[in-house]
């Protein structure tokens, strides 16, 4: 098959999630403003909307969890914000931001769970669709599932005969269980390389949107994000981070469907934290080899 890598990890601020942020901030009244913003991440989104609120003029606090990629956290201070870590997920340190925002009546920017976040994410996907109109398949990393949402609007609205994918890590499903109407009782929650798409529980915005008009969730494995990661640097000469290399490696290891002869995949985020390098090589080298 063909295919074609939209690069995000070249954005402003290494990833996509700029453009849902600028999206919501601009939207914002001079009141809303004046509260200042509030926020989680894993670390993409804490940056765009630090951007964001820097360019507004708009003072930002986020959330992140201590287990957040340092270049993610420097890169957020970098832009003006001002970062807390708490917890050792998003889901934790989402929980805190919510708590502070009750307590001071701050603007609290979702990260994926916002259809003005979700209709700037969209854009990845109208780019494509211009950029190759013979995709018929386009993969999409998937956490929260507002990249995931907002793709599948995209195409539902200029074409809606592509196919759309979203992949997920197998350490940090929650969005294939529920697009496969499974229970999540005994979900697994596990660390994961991708962690920028490591969310124990989804929109229910992003959730409804993806039922309606996402065709399949696939996931991929821990020794095969890796060895994407490293043979995106051996191969393409990029540096992609983890929820980027799932994506990939979905295309990679055959999980979208077998009549799919021009893909898109959406290389979402470049946020990688090098420190992380070696346990791609002792996770994934095995893997590139066969490639």
């Amino acid at each position: 098959m063909n295919v074609h890598l939209k690069l995000e990890n070249l954005q402003k601020t290494g990833s996509f999630k700029i453009r849902g942020a600028f999206n919501k901030v601009a939207q914002l009244s001079e009141e809303a403003c004046t509260r200042g913003l509030i926020a989680a991440s894993a670390g993409n989104h804490a940056q765009g909307i630090a951007l964001a609120g820097q360019k507004r003029g708009v003072p930002v606090t986020v959330y992140m969890p201590v287990t957040t990629p340092k270049t993610k956290v420097d890169a957020t201070r970098k832009y003006g914000a001002n970062v807390k870590l708490i917890g050792q997920n998003f889901d934790e340190a989402y929980l805190a931001a919510r708590e502070e925002q009750l307590a001071t009546g701050a603007n609290f920017i979702h990260p994926f769970d916002d259809l003005a976040i979700i209709e700037g994410q969209a854009t990845v996907a109208m780019e494509m669709l211009q950029q190759q109109p013979g995709i018929d398949t386009i993969v999409v990393p998937a956490g929260g599932g507002g990249l995931l949402a907002g793709t599948a609007l995209a195409v539902q609205a200029i074409r809606p005969e592509v196919k759309v994918v979203g992949v997920q890590a197998a350490n940090s499903p929650a969005i294939a269980t529920a697009f496969k109407g499974r229970k999540n009782d005994k979900l697994p929650f596990l660390p994961t390389i991708a962690e920028g798409i490591s969310v124990r529980k989804p929109g229910q915005l992003t959730m409804d949107i993806i039922h309606r008009f996402v065709d399949e969730v696939v996931t991929v494995s821990e020794e095969e994000i890796s060895a994407t990661i490293l043979l995106m640097l051996e191969r393409e000469k990029l540096l992609v981070e983890g929820a980027a290399a799932a994506a990939i490696s979905a295309v990679l290891h055959k999980k979208i469907p077998v009549d799919s002869n021009t893909v898109g995949v959406i290389v979402s985020g470049g946020n990688f934290d090098l420190t992380n390098l070696n346990h791609c090589l002792s996770m994934g080298t095995q893997l590139v080899e066969n490639f």
